[in-house]
């Protein structure tokens, strides 16, 4: 059988960068910079007003108190958005909001606070340093500065900053567009009524999850029946689309294994993994385009997703840490393991927040049709091939899946 190792490396081989596109501002979020952004000018792009209240010469007000306010006339209003260009003359003060242009010649501002807000003659109680309550042109962005890097993945911070500077698209890696196709006759949509036989499908439903997670794009979910020409027609109207393509079902060594029949003629290696679940494994090229064929069982499908695809996606796209943090826990029970397979089993891991012992318990059988504990574990447990038993308070490797 194919090591894990091995199988990681030939998915890993299939899936490639797409080349960086320009892409408008609004969907860029989540993606990661292809190049550096430049600032094309400065923010602020003028001195303006930190504060609602009065534009003025520090030295006008210098000896104001509460009770010796200094009285100056108001010579004009300045909103937000005024353009403008003013001057302040000592002697008098200009009300001002925030955001407004500082006029020239003034030198601080009052907030309104320390004032009795008036529109014609101002009374100020409290003296202000030079500078004091100013936003400086250029003080947090001078123009020509590198202000994102390339691998930087695109935050709403990072949007709002390239949008302060009037950037409307970015260059990024664009997402990997992925079509998750779910094989077997026994499948129907949920909502749909059961007939004796049938299961609902939740492969594709699953699937997809995982990948948006991951960061790609789905661009369809179609379940084919076990019928080699329907599954080739739903492949190849789906197909042109895809930058990838992931089966589930239809891999296994009985008959009616739709995957097989239809791509085992030189196009798909079909092997066998050394893992436990999800032995049946299969890669290779479709027209062109890669696909990655998973075993059908639910548990199955999502490990095989966690161990052999979502790092190399991630990678693909430029997203940081690609791979599942893994960390080292306490088991808390006896636990046994299958020879010669690597096993992933679901599990608990906890961290004590006063000692900072982390430990894991498994969580429900190991089969592969057991969906709901996978729905409520936190990790999974990897059990090496030559180990056959685990004694409770041996240090185990788990992939933390929070």
């Amino acid at each position: 059988m194919r090591s894990v190792e091995e199988h990681q490396r030939v998915v890993a081989g299939l899936i490639s960068h797409r080349p960086p596109v320009t892409t408008p501002l609004a969907d860029t979020l989540g993606l990661a910079l292809a190049e550096d952004v430049v600032a094309p000018l400065s923010l602020p792009g003028f001195d303006n007003s930190a504060m609602d209240g009065y534009a003025v010469v520090a030295e006008d007000i210098s000896g104001a108190t509460p009770e010796q306010p200094v009285l100056l006339p108001v010579a004009e209003d300045i909103p937000a958005g005024r353009t403008d260009p003013l001057t302040l003359k000592p002697g008098t003060a200009h009300r001002i909001m925030t955001g407004a242009p500082l006029p020239s010649g003034a030198t601080a501002v009052i907030p309104v606070e320390s004032t009795n807000a008036a529109t014609d003659t101002v009374e100020i109680r409290a003296s202000a340093k030079p500078g004091q309550h100013i936003r400086r042109a250029g003080e947090d962005v001078t123009a020509g500065t590198i202000v994102l890097r390339a691998g930087q993945v695109v935050t709403p911070a990072a949007l709002g900053l390239a949008a302060a500077l009037g950037l409307s698209e970015l260059s990024v890696i664009p997402r990997q567009r992925v079509l998750v196709m779910s094989t077997g006759s026994e499948l129907v949509a949920p909502g749909t009524p059961l007939q004796p036989g049938q299961i609902y499908e939740s492969n594709a439903v699953m699937l997809a999850a995982a990948l948006r997670d991951a960061g790609a794009e789905v661009v369809a979910t179609p379940t084919a029946v076990d019928d080699v020409a329907v599954f080739r027609d739903a492949l190849d109207r789906h197909r042109g689309d895809a930058d990838l393509i992931i089966t589930t079902g239809g891999v296994s060594a009985g008959a009616y294994e739709v995957v097989k029949d239809a791509l085992g003629e030189g196009q798909v290696e079909f092997v066998k993994v050394a893992m436990q679940p999800g032995m049946p494994q299969g890669s290779g090229v479709v027209d062109g385009t890669p696909i990655i064929t998973l075993p059908g069982n639910p548990v199955s499908a999502l490990v095989s997703f966690e161990v052999f695809l979502r790092a190399p996606l991630r990678s693909a796209m430029g997203l940081p840490h690609p791979e599942r943090p893994r960390r080292t826990a306490v088991l808390l029970e006896d636990l046994k393991s299958p020879r010669g397979k690597r096993q992933f089993r679901r599990g608990v891991f906890e961290t004590d927040q006063d000692t900072g012992r982390s430990t894991v318990t498994s969580y429900g059988p190991p089969a592969s049709h057991h969906l709901r504990w996978l729905a409520s574990a936190n990790c999974l447990l990897e059990i090496d091939e030559d180990v056959v038993e685990l004694a409770a308070g041996s240090p185990v490797q788990v992939w933390d899946l929070a």
